[in-house]
C-alpha cells in the first residue's frame, strides 16, 4: 500500500489531482486510515494508469469516468485501443522533434503553416470587402478599418501567440474569426445598443428624452431616493418595451451591461457628460444600477460566488464545481451568439489571470486582492482536468 504522497511521486500526478480524482468518484483511495490518510494499493495504480493513458489522449476526465464506470468497459480492448491512438500521437511528436532537430543544426525550417498570418489577415481583407457597410458603421470609415488591420500587424507575434494558445493553430483562429465575422449575432448586438444610445444621446425618442432631462436636473441629488429611483424605473420599463435588444430571452442581461457602459466605458461617459454635464453618466449609472438592485446575469453571479471566499483551495471540489458552472453558462452564451472562442479558453484565460498585469489589476478591483491569482489557479486546474 502506497500513501497519496508516494503515489505522487511514483506518477508524478499531484497530490491535489489524486484528492480531486477522489471527490469526483474517478479513483478511490483502497483503505483510508483512521487518521484520514488515503493509501493506494498496485489495482489502484493500476487503475490510475488507466485514466493517465485516458488523459494523455486529451479525453476529458468527466467522460473517462463515465467510460470506465461503464458495466461494458473492458480494459484490454480500451488499452489495445489506447495503444493505437498513442502510436499516432507519438509519430506527430516524433516529426515536431525532427523539425526541433533541424532548426538546431541550422537548417531553414521557419515557414511552418502553423505561424503563417497571412490567412488571419486574409480574413480581415475578405470582411472588408464582403461587409463594407458594417466595416464603416463600426469602425466610421474604411481607413480607419485600415488602421486596425496595421495595429493587428504591428502585434502580429502577440496574435500568432494568443491563437495557438488558445485555438491550437493560427489555421484555426483565422477559420474561428471568420465563422464569428460571418456568423455570429454580436454585430447585430452592437447596432442594437447602438440604437438605444443614439436615441438617448440625440433625443430621438421623446419620452427618453423628457425623463433623461429630468434624470439629469440636479446631480447633486441622491441617486437611491425615491424621486429618482421613479424616473430610473420609467427609463428601465421603456428600455425593456420599445427596444428589442432588451425585449429578448436575455434582455435582461443586455439591459444590466448597458447599464455598465454608463459607468465604466470611457466614450460614452464622456457623450453623456458632454451632454447633460459633468458627472452626469455616473450617477444616470448608478441610479438604473440602484434600480436593478441585485439583479445580475448569471455569469456575473458565478463570478461573484466563485471569487466569495479567496482563503478557500482553488483546487478543491466545491470551487471547481462553481468553474464547471462559469464553463457551461459561457457555452451557452456561445451557442447563443454562434462565436468559437478556441478549444483552450480556459486555459488561455487563466494564463490572463495569472500573468496579464492589466487583467490581474481590473479583476483584484473587482473582487478584492489576490482575487485574479485564485480565479486563475482555479480556472487554469479546470482546464487541465476537463480536457
Amino acid at each position: 500500500m502506497r500513501t497519496v504522497k508516494q503515489v505522487s511521486d511514483l506518477t508524478g500526478v499531484s497530490v491535489r489531482a489524486l484528492h480531486y480524482y477522489d471527490e469526483i468518484g474517478l479513483l478511490k483511495p483502497s483503505e483510508i486510515t483512521e487518521a484520514g490518510y488515503r493509501l493506494y494499493d498496485d489495482e489502484a495504480l493500476k487503475t490510475l494508469q488507466q485514466i493517465l493513458f485516458f488523459k494523455e489522449l486529451d479525453i476529458p476526465l468527466k467522460d473517462v469516468k463515465e467510460i470506465m464506470l461503464s458495466p461494458y468497459f473492458d480494459k484490454m480492448q480500451a488499452l489495445k485501443n489506447q495503444k493505437k491512438l498513442l502510436i499516432l500521437k507519438r509519430k506527430r511528436l516524433n516529426g515536431l522533434i525532427e523539425l526541433i532537430n533541424k532548426t538546431l543544426k541550422g537548417e531553414s525550417t521557419m515557414n511552418f503553416k502553423e505561424f503563417d498570418m497571412n490567412e488571419y489577415f486574409n480574413v480581415l481583407e475578405e470582411f472588408k470587402t464582403e461587409h463594407e457597410d458594417k466595416v464603416i458603421e463600426i469602425y466610421g470609415s474604411v481607413d480607419k478599418y485600415n488602421d486596425h488591420i496595421e495595429k493587428c500587424k504591428s502585434k502580429e507575434d502577440e496574435i500568432a501567440k494568443m491563437a495557438i494558445n488558445k485555438y491550437g493553430s493560427i489555421e484555426k483562429y483565422a477559420k474561428a474569426l471568420k465563422k464569428n465575422l460571418n456568423d455570429s449575432a454580436t454585430f447585430t448586438l452592437a447596432e442594437q445598443y447602438d440604437e438605444f444610445k443614439r436615441d438617448s444621446l440625440e433625443d430621438k425618442h421623446p419620452k427618453l428624452k423628457e425623463l433623461f432631462k429630468k434624470l439629469t436636473s440636479d446631480l447633486s441629488k441622491d441617486t437611491s431616493s425615491k424621486e429618482i429611483q421613479e424616473i430610473a424605473e420609467e427609463i428601465t420599463d421603456i428600455a425593456k418595451k420599445d427596444y428589442e435588444i432588451f425585449k429578448m430571452d436575455n434582455g435582461n442581461d443586455h439591459w444590466y451591461y448597458m447599464v455598465q457602459i454608463y459607468l465604466v466605458y470611457p466614450k460614452w461617459i464622456e457623450e453623456v457628460d458632454k451632454k447633460y454635464g459633468n458627472g452626469a453618466s455616473k450617477f444616470i449609472g448608478e441610479a438604473l444600477k440602484n434600480y436593478l438592485g441585485d439583479k445580475q446575469p448569471k455569469l456575473e453571479e458565478l463570478y461573484k460566488k466563485l471569487a466569495s471566499d479567496l482563503s478557500k483551495d482553488p483546487y478543491s471540489k466545491e470551487v471547481q464545481e462553481i468553474v464547471e458552472e462559469i464553463s457551461e453558462a459561457t457555452k451557452k452564451s456561445q451557442e447563443f451568439y454562434k462565436v468559437d472562442e478556441g478549444e483552450n479558453h480556459w486555459g488561455y484565460t487563466a494564463e490572463l489571470y495569472l500573468s496579464n498585469s492589466t487583467w490581474i489589476k481590473a479583476i483584484d478591483k473587482q473582487y478584492g486582492s489576490g482575487a485574479s491569482e485564485f480565479m486563475g489557479e482555479a480556472l487554469k486546474f479546470y482546464a487541465e482536468n476537463s480536457k
